[in-house]
């Protein structure tokens, strides 16, 4: 890479408004066109979850693409093409919905089609863009810089979602396929506006006739003998599996054993949201530097933030037993408080370990982490309805059921906050070597890497 300048406050704006158009596009493909299925087609509900599942699992292939990315050491094509990729799937899910209206078995085959090709450019644009955040962005802003970015993915999500939702009404497939087609359209062009000469140029390595190109296998093999490596991408899918486990039995939860209205759930959503948002503001506030002093390291608001989600998981466990008299609310604020500084502190720590160990490698280790983040949040969902259902005919009972799936979330942060405690921490980097023998690992020297 030249010899570019860290990013300041505007060039990770620009990164964190990529990141908001990419979930624009993510946000209509997993959430409306589910529901259209569901309510409009009558489909039975198996069929959006699959399809979700899929758009995940197609994410194990994010290690290759960060090992593509380094390989050429310019993030920006991969971006770029992951958002044109992102784009097509999500204009084609579309399509694939609407077509289900009059052939339901070609609507599926595309809609399968589609959501892989979400799957894909979400792996190519996001693992790349991560890299990228991660390569310029200052250690002391980093916290601060992942919070940016993700609260304007979330932004990205609640713009696109209200504003498709008005021109959705009356919805006709005309309608869903127009709608689709503006929000791949914008997403596209915003992405490539803001993307516009914020990398640089890369510079030609200078690498020894003798030193051979790594191959992917061979690179990844080098990431996962990573010690450091190795239990963060064990943390990240233990961490993702216990933070996604709650999601589909939270609002029954709460209907069930505290007779709350479906709007009244709703709300509760929003609350935990509310406290996730608020949680990751905490964690970035503490993460800045104040007269050379940290208030506070990423590793210890990681391991802080599992170990509080553990508790407030704790806390609903008693309230599956004492319910209707336990405040609810305010616990599950305070789940979301704790799961937003653990998220966040875990993103900077991800930004931190990529650059770590041997240069030329950020996007490998960056993918094996986005996949494991992918194979978490496929599972818990599915685990955590699954259990609670298992649980209840097991036990014969509503509440017992409940509280026995929120305790086993919480061991699963507990676990979290272990392995996050063994990490290390960030070690100089580690400059490549040649390979001159048989067994060794071949580098690649890249100019002006951090």
């Amino acid at each position: 890479m030249s010899p570019a300048a860290t990013l300041g406050w505007c060039g990770i704006v620009r990164l964190g408004l990529v990141q908001a158009m990419l979930g624009a596009v993510v946000v209509l493909t997993t959430s409306t066109l589910n529901r259209v299925m569901v309510v409009e087609l009558a489909l039975p509900a198996l069929l959006p979850g699959l399809l979700v599942a899929l758009h995940y699992a197609v994410q194990m292939t994010r290690p290759r693409m960060g090992y593509g990315s380094d390989r050429g050491q310019r993030r920006t094509p991969w971006i770029l093409g992951g958002m044109a990729v992102l784009a097509a799937g999500g204009l084609g899910a579309a399509l694939a919905v609407a077509w289900m209206g009059s052939d339901r078995w070609a609507g599926m085959a595309l809609a399968v089609l589609s959501f892989a090709l979400v799957g894909l450019g979400v792996s190519a644009a996001g693992t790349s863009l991560l890299v990228l955040l991660a390569k310029r962005v200052a250690e002391a802003q980093r916290a601060a810089a992942a919070t940016t970015v993700w609260v304007m993915m979330i932004v990205g999500f609640a713009v696109t979602a209200g504003l498709a939702g008005r021109f959705l009404d009356p919805y006709t497939p005309q309608r869903l396929v127009a709608v689709s087609a503006v929000v791949s359209l914008v997403a596209l062009v915003m992405a490539a506006l803001a993307l516009r000469g914020l990398e640089g140029r890369a510079t030609a390595a200078v690498v020894p006739a003798t030193t051979a190109r790594p191959d992917f296998r061979t690179a990844l093999r080098e990431v996962w003998r990573d010690a450091d490596a190795r239990r963060f991408t064990v943390f990240v899918f233990v961490s993702m599996l216990a933070y996604s486990t709650q999601d589909l039995i939270l609002e029954p939860f709460a209907g069930a054993l505290f007779d709350f209205t479906p709007g009244e759930s709703t709300q509760l959503a929003g609350v935990q949201h509310g406290g996730t948002l608020a949680g990751m503001l905490l964690a970035a506030l503490a993460g800045r530097r104040v007269a050379g002093a940290a208030l506070g390291s990423l590793r210890a608001w990681t391991v802080g933030g599992c170990l509080a989600s553990a508790l407030a998981l704790l806390g609903l466990v008693l309230a599956g037993l004492w319910a209707p008299h336990w405040p609810l609310r305010a616990n599950v604020f305070l789940l979301g408080l704790a799961n937003g500084a653990f998220s966040i502190a875990a993103i900077g720590s991800m930004m931190a370990l990529a650059s770590a160990g041997r240069s030329g490698r950020e996007g490998t280790r960056m993918g094996l982490w986005g996949a494991a983040q992918a194979i978490g949040f496929a599972i818990g969902g599915l685990f955590g309805a699954a259990a609670s259902d298992v649980a209840r005919w097991l036990l014969g009972a509503v509440a017992p059921a409940y509280a026995s799936v929120f305790l086993l979330e919480a061991l699963m942060f507990g676990a979290a906050a272990a392995l996050a405690a063994r990490i290390a921490g960030v070690a100089p980097k580690v400059p490549p070597v040649e390979a001159s023998a048989p067994g060794e690992l071949p580098g690649l020297s890249i100019g002006g890497t951090r």
